[in-house]
């Protein structure tokens, strides 16, 4: 049987304590199988990032369980298991793009080993790192690799990010809306570009976002999320052929997902009004 990428069991996360206590999520179930990428949405305030911070092992749980293949947290980013790239980039500035992708890879020769510890999740694994450069030039940074980032535009550098991330071949990479921050055209293009990433190395992604057409465009499984307290209300498989390019957009199939994510997040919210 194999096991889940990320399993969550019954968690909930509290901020505070008494009358001003704020309860981020509650009775959060959420299994992940490995190679999937799968999308969390919903309003602010629904525990997204917190779910993802969890996963992460930045914040613990209060009540629940969360493993990365097997193991909490903790162990899983021992082993180099997870890897995380946030809103912003946080590239080094006196280090060239390969530098910066480099780098994850030079502090971290252990992974490996640390990685074979928790039993036999690296059989499928290679002891050999990825080749950085070809991933740079799949992800359009083929003219920059010397460049520093404040050379780089913001959705170059935000790509260079994602190379980086990849760099550590994480079993499970958490994505905190790393496009948020980007005009729509530079968002598709980086959506591009993170899918052919994902499509060579089928790294298990758990990705937040606020924009259904881009979970619907990333996303085997899209989690729908509604706030008061934060929890899961709905998962949908999305059943669209791949490898997904823009012309995605014109499919009738694609923008009946996109109306079903949409009602959902409709229906959570009216229930959280009423409520």
């Amino acid at each position: 049987m194999t096991t889940a990428a990320v399993r969550v069991d019954a968690v909930r996360k509290v901020y505070g304590e008494g009358p001003a206590a704020m309860v981020a999520l509650d009775d959060v179930e959420l299994t992940v199988q490995p190679g999937r990428f799968v999308s969390l949405i919903g309003p602010s305030g629904c525990g997204k990032s917190t779910l993802l911070r969890l996963v992460a092992g930045l914040e613990p749980a209060d009540r629940g369980t969360v493993q990365v293949h097997g193991v909490p947290p903790a162990q899983a980013c021992a082993a180099k298991l997870i890897g995380l790239v946030p809103q912003t980039p946080a590239l080094l500035p006196w280090l060239t793009v390969l530098q910066n992708v480099s780098l994850v890879g030079r502090v971290n020769r252990g992974a490996g080993r640390r990685r074979a510890a928790i039993g036999d999740l690296t059989e499928r694994r290679s002891d050999s790192g990825p080749d950085l450069p070809q991933l740079l030039r799949m992800a359009g940074l083929g003219e920059a690799m010397d460049k520093l980032p404040a050379q780089l535009s913001g959705g170059m550098q935000q790509r260079a990010a994602i190379v980086r991330a990849f760099g550590l071949r994480p079993d499970v990479l958490l994505m905190d809306e790393p496009f948020s921050a980007l005009d729509e055209f530079t968002r598709e293009s980086l959506q591009d570009q993170l899918l052919d990433l994902w499509d060579e190395l089928r790294t298990t992604v758990l990705f937040v976002t606020h924009s259904v057409s881009e979970a619907v465009r990333m996303s085997d499984t899209v989690v729908v999320m509604a706030p008061g307290p934060g929890r899961i209300v709905d998962v949908i498989d999305i059943d669209l052929p791949r490898p997904r390019n823009q012309r995605l957009f014109e499919e009738p199939r694609f923008h009946e997902y996109e109306n079903l994510v949409r009602t959902r997040l409709h229906s959570a919210w009216r229930a959280t009004d009423a409520a």
